[in-house]
């Protein structure tokens, strides 16, 4: 461990970053659970669902004002103040989009969904169960392996994310013409450009957990 690493660890500094962290991600794995059912929802299932995903980011937004008054108020923190701040900013990016996307169903009045859209949510599912995980090892950096096998994994499930919406985008195109499709196609871009870049963000949130391991091994 580095010098500076090991004077920051033995320095007094608030906690309250950690249990941040930790309900941001709770909130997280919460959104995407409810994001599951959406695909086989009725519609005044998915309003009801997509009313409490945003309860949730409301949550989580309220969790982030709090980190970054936190941070402004804290005079020694368990890591560097820059990732502190990317990591919270980065967190919240993940729940926008999750959020965000999912309100389409209900704005587009989606009825069947590509079957790749239901991949892409479970596949967003997968990323902030690895997150959660990711969270609750920064309160110590004594499993190296283990966070670098959640950073793998978190990587590992944006690269197929990639191929899957690649895929999709494709089908889209090949397989609708008149301008009804066109007026779908549309909608659907948006969903799955969405959870793409909520996935996106996952890998984002992945790398800082990198920069931290680097930092503090």
């Amino acid at each position: 461990m580095k010098l500076d690493s090991i004077i920051q660890a033995l320095l007094p500094h608030d906690e309250k970053f950690y249990s941040f962290f930790e309900e941001v991600s709770d909130l997280l794995v919460n959104a995407t659970q409810l994001y599951k059912k959406i695909p086989n929802a009725n519609r005044i299932e998915r309003e009801n669902i997509c009313r409490e995903i945003e309860a949730l980011e409301h949550q989580a937004d309220n969790v982030t004002h709090s980190t970054m008054s936190e941070l402004s108020a804290s005079f020694v923190t368990p890591f560097d103040r820059e990732d502190i701040h990317l990591l919270a900013s980065s967190l919240d990016d993940v729940m926008d989009f999750i959020e965000g996307s999912s309100k389409r169903f209900i704005l587009y009045e989606i009825d069947e969904c590509p079957r790749e859209i239901t991949e892409l949510i479970y596949i967003l599912d997968l990323c902030t169960i690895e997150i959660q995980k990711g969270v609750k090892m920064l309160r110590d950096f004594r499993r190296p392996e283990s966070l670098k096998q959640v950073i793998h994994k978190i990587n590992d499930y944006e690269n197929q994310a990639d191929a899957i919406f690649n895929s999709a985008m494709k089908n889209l195109m090949q397989n609708n013409n008149d301008v009804l499709d066109v007026l779908l196609i549309l909608k659907l871009k948006e969903i799955f450009f969405g959870l793409e870049t909520a996935t996106d963000k996952c890998e984002d949130v992945a790398n800082i957990f990198e920069t931290l391991l680097i930092k503090h091994n």
